[in-house]
């Protein structure tokens, strides 16, 4: 870890945090900590592995509930560019959806089997039935070893001061309202 400059390490961190969407720009401030969705009972979880594409057919899936593994954030054997390609097919099925629930399990580093640069288990739902949406952070390390959210947010706030404060409370979790009339495409039963 010593020779990876200290600013790719935050670069990465940020870079993957960031496409978490944690920070809550749109929503109208904190409801309460994290719970799972009321919906959750309902859910038949799609599971996909690294860089695995979900198919488009699932827009239509209400609730849709997935789980993908994002272990293999690897700069060395292109596992972070299968990330990214695989990334505008999760957004496609997830932002029309009415109800959604995504866990997946972060894990950035240089090369396979390499010290985590920054690693974590997430979980993010939301409601646009009811207006609330949720997310939360755990197992959070960073350079391989457990970190508290005020660490994160410590060694983050220099390079994005609201991505830091979206890490700190995602991290505990946060729900939150949504705006009104935001448009989803599954019918509800």
């Amino acid at each position: 870890m010593a020779s990876f400059p200290r600013s790719a390490v935050v670069g990465l961190a940020a870079l993957t945090m960031s496409a978490l969407g944690a920070a809550p720009a749109e929503a109208s401030g904190p409801v309460t900590g994290y719970t799972d969705p009321a919906f959750g009972a309902q859910c038949a979880f799609h599971r996909f592995g690294e860089g695995e594409t979900p198919p488009l057919s699932l827009m239509e899936a209400d609730p849709l509930c997935v789980e993908y593994a994002k272990r293999d954030i690897t700069v060395s054997n292109g596992g972070a560019l299968r990330f990214l390609l695989a990334e505008p097919a999760r957004f496609a099925v997830a932002v029309p959806a009415c109800r959604y629930w995504q866990l997946d399990h972060w894990s950035v580093q240089v090369r396979p089997h390499g010290t985590e640069l920054v690693g974590w288990n997430g979980s993010y739902w939301f409601d646009k039935s009811t207006g609330t949406a949720a997310a939360r952070l755990r197992n959070l390390t960073v350079a391989g070893q457990p970190a508290t959210p005020a660490h994160a947010a410590r060694v983050l706030r220099p390079y994005d001061a609201r991505l830091a404060d979206a890490v700190e409370h995602a991290t505990l979790g946060t729900k939150v309202q949504l705006p009104a009339g935001l448009p989803c495409t599954a019918a509800r039963p």
